[in-house]
Formats: C-alpha cells, structure tokens, sequence
C-alpha cells in the first residue's frame, strides 16, 4: 500500500479497541509502537507479532513516530501526548483512526448498541469470511474462532464495533449501520437519555441513501427514533411484532439456543451454541445485516451454527455435573440481568454470581438497578468498585449495591475484595452449583483463578 506515514506509535495499545487496530496496522507493514500502563494479554499478543511495547509512559517512547493514535482513556495531560502536539505529531484518536481505516473499503458496516455490539460485530464478520467475503474486521473483544480481534480482509467489506463512549461513533460514516438497543449509559460523556439518543440519530443518518440501517424494535429507546432517520430501515425483534426478522419458538438447553426467523412470511430454522435470549437479538442484527448483503439464509444459518462466541462475553470456563464457572464482560444492569437470565433459562442449579461493579459514576448512577438485576441469582459476591478511568469517589461504594439488595429481602449477599474471594466463594461453593464472574474489570482473572483452584 502506498503511504508517506510508516512510524505509528500508539498510547494506551493494551485496550482491547486500540490493540486490534494496532494489528492490523502491523499487517499492513506499518512500524508499530505502543506504550500502556501494565502487562495484559493483549500486550503479550502483540508482543508476539514483534511489536515493541513500553511499560509506562515516557515522552522518549514517541522519538522516531510520525503518527500517534491514543485510547480514549488517555487524559491529556499525559507526557506522550503532550510531547507529540510540543513537535506537531498528528495525534488521531482510536475514533478518528477506525473511520481513517475504513476508507480503505468501499463499504462499512458499523454496528452500534449500548449492548451487544462486541458479539454482533464477531456474528457479521464471521459470516462474512465463512462466506469468502475476506472481510476487515475490528472488534471490542477477542473472537474464539481466530484467537484475535482484527481481521485484515482482502475484501471489499469493513466490519467494525461503533461505539457510543464520548460519541465517537460519530466519526464513522457507515453503509450499514446496527442499532442493536439504546439504554441510558457514559454518563460521564451525555447529559440524559435524550442526548444519547440524539447521537444515535446522528450515527443513523450519516449512511448513505443507498444504505441501510437495522434497528431492535424490542428496545423502546431505539424504536423511538425510527422516525427522526431517514434512511432504509430494517428492523428485529422477539417481542415486536411487525418487524421483518421476527425470532419465534425459542429453546433454550444446556447452554444452546434453538429458534426460528420469520422473514417474508417464511420460516427459517437456526441453532446456536451461545445461548440467552439477548444472543438471538444478536443473531437477528447479523441476520439481518447479512441477508440484505445479499447472503442466503442457508450460508447464514450455517455460519451462526458453528460459531463459538468471544472471550469474555457468556466465557464457559469449565462445564461439568459438579463445577460450572461462567465469566462475563456485563457492566450494565440490563447486561447483568440478561446475562442471568441466559444461565437460569439453561440449567436448573444454584446461582453464585460475582459481581464487580466498574466506574464509580455508573455505580453512583445504577446501585439500585444493579441490586434488582441480580435479584433472581441465590448467593450474591460484591467486590470493590474497579475504577478504571475514574478517580476515587468516597461518596459511593460497592456497598450501595449490597444494602440495597438487602432492603429487597435477598438472603445470600455477601460484600468481598479481590484479596479474599476465592475463599469467601469456596465457603459458599456447594456441588453442582453455577459460578458466573460477571464485570468489565479485571474480575476476569479471578475466574480463571477459581477454575484454576476449584477442579
């Protein structure tokens, strides 16, 4: 590929986003650097493909680059940023990178959603490649199937996750855009529902005329904007009725989904072997984005068939008659309640949930959504709030959540730290039961460390 830029050094390369953009970067034969403040394994993939990774930011990790690309966690007081706008580096948010890079195709699909985006974005990409449609594919977590979360595609077709923290959403201009739901959420980056709806409407209708937009009629937010965009629509659901893909006689098993897909007054049979009900509406967008692609519901069909999920997202680490232990990235109070409502739907065996809350203004903003979401699960673990991003905020604590839990009767809350929970959760374990580790922190090491422990 013809380019004058060939240095690109990235701030913050561990991040799930920036990690996979990093890639497929290094696949285009662009020279890639990167810095972050930890080991993780995304820095340990990467560093596989001979990347050069710093621990720590130091403004002489920047010497030889000729392009910056920064997470959106970054804070601009940062040495590395501050040193590359000092000598007039492009500096290009991951954002503004993503919609550079898909220029490079003739067309984009951008699937959006405070939920499910990771997911639907993994079902459209791996249709398409199983399709030999070789597309570019850039995604918020690591797809089981290829070990990774980017794809270089020699395809005409860019598959990307759009996400709606700090709008960035917005600086894509997609062919095809999903909206898989709209629920209140970044409070940080919009003032109240209707902002974020808003954006929604903005990302809409920045598709061509001869696009396409899928819209969930089941998520009240995202109906509701149907009539501020105005291009062709198509839309989904299990709930709805008049849709044009309408999933009907749902079976939930043994963690496998079983449905049929109205379409055109026509009934198709689909299976899965990710389960819950969120993951048909999942299926539904990737339906519906692949068909009006041109793709046959066979080939669709076959593909969601034998697709295996992504790390962090329904994770079955270990599934016996004596031992179940699930890890999920769930942040949100819808997430959390499907994603036990997925597990109660499969298997009729006590519930041990592990809870992390992440962010301190989420918590602050949901403590007692949280507490209903995880009123059904029979034994409750809160941990400590992962910060993340935020700084501390003493006027707000995981106990929010467990009082609350308490004042609506459940029985079986205990609050923990990281430091004690395996031996909390050993004290509680009793055979058979189901173990889900659900946050977007760093909850997920500690699953791996209960498997680890616990067999």
């Amino acid at each position: 590929m013809l380019s004058s830029i060939k240095r690109i050094h990235f701030i913050g390369i561990g991040g799930i986003g920036m990690s996979g953009i990093a890639e497929l970067l290094h696949n285009q034969d662009f020279t890639i650097t990167g810095s972050d403040l930890s080991e993780s394994p995304n820095v340990d993939r990467l560093r596989e493909l001979d990347i050069f990774i710093s621990i720590g930011h130091d403004k002489k990790n920047i010497a030889t680059t000729e392009i910056i690309v920064y997470s959106d966690a970054i804070p601009d007081n940062n040495v590395e940023l501050i040193e590359a706008k000092d000598r007039n580096i492009k500096c290009y948010s991951r954002a503004k990178m993503i919609s550079q890079l898909a220029k490079l195709k003739s067309s984009t699909v951008g699937i959006s959603g405070t939920h499910g985006k990771t997911t639907t974005t993994s079902m459209i990409g791996s249709i398409l490649k199983d399709s030999n449609l070789d597309p570019t594919i850039i995604v918020g977590g690591v797809v089981k199937s290829i070990n990774t979360n980017s794809v270089l595609g020699s395809g005409d077709t860019f598959v990307v996750e759009a996400d709606e923290f700090n709008r960035s959403f917005l600086e894509l201009s997609p062919t095809i855009a999903v909206i898989n739901n709209i629920d209140l959420e970044h409070i940080d980056c919009y003032d109240s529902l209707e902002d974020l709806k808003d954006a929604f409407i903005q990302f809409a209708n920045s598709v061509p005329f001869y696009g396409m937009v899928s819209i969930c009629k089941d998520s009240d937010n995202a109906a509701s904007i149907i009539p501020l965009i105005d291009k062709p629509i198509v839309t989904y659901g299990i709930e709805s009725d008049n849709v044009d893909f309408k999933a009907v006689n749902i079976i939930h098993d043994n963690g496998t989904v079983a449905f049929d897909v109205i379409h055109q007054n026509k009934n198709y049979s689909f299976s899965m072997i990710v389960p819950g009900s969120y993951n048909i509406l999942n299926a539904l967008a990737a339906i519906s984005v692949c068909k009006t692609m041109g793709l046959s519901i066979e080939k669709i069909s076959k593909s969601l068939k034998n697709f295996s999920g992504v790390k962090r997202r329904f994770d079955i680490k270990i599934h016996n008659k004596d031992l179940t232990i699930i890890d999920d990235y769930a942040h949100h109070p819808v997430e959390v309640l499907s994603v036990i409502k997925a597990v109660k739907s499969n298997w009729d065996r006590r519930l041990l949930v592990v809870f992390q809350p992440h962010l301190y203004s989420r918590t602050k903003e949901f403590y007692k959504d949280f507490a209903e979401s995880l009123l059904s699960a029979d034994v409750v673990f809160i941990t400590e709030i992962f910060a993340s991003r935020e700084k501390l905020d003493t006027s707000i604590s995981s106990k929010h959540i467990s009082d609350h839990l308490k004042k609506l009767k459940h029985k079986n809350v205990l609050d923990t730290t990281t430091d004690s929970l395996i031996e909390d959760i050993k004290r509680h374990y009793n055979e058979g039961d189901i173990i889900l580790t659900v946050g977007a922190g760093n909850i997920w090491r500690y699953a791996d460390k209960l498997t680890e422990n616990m067999q």
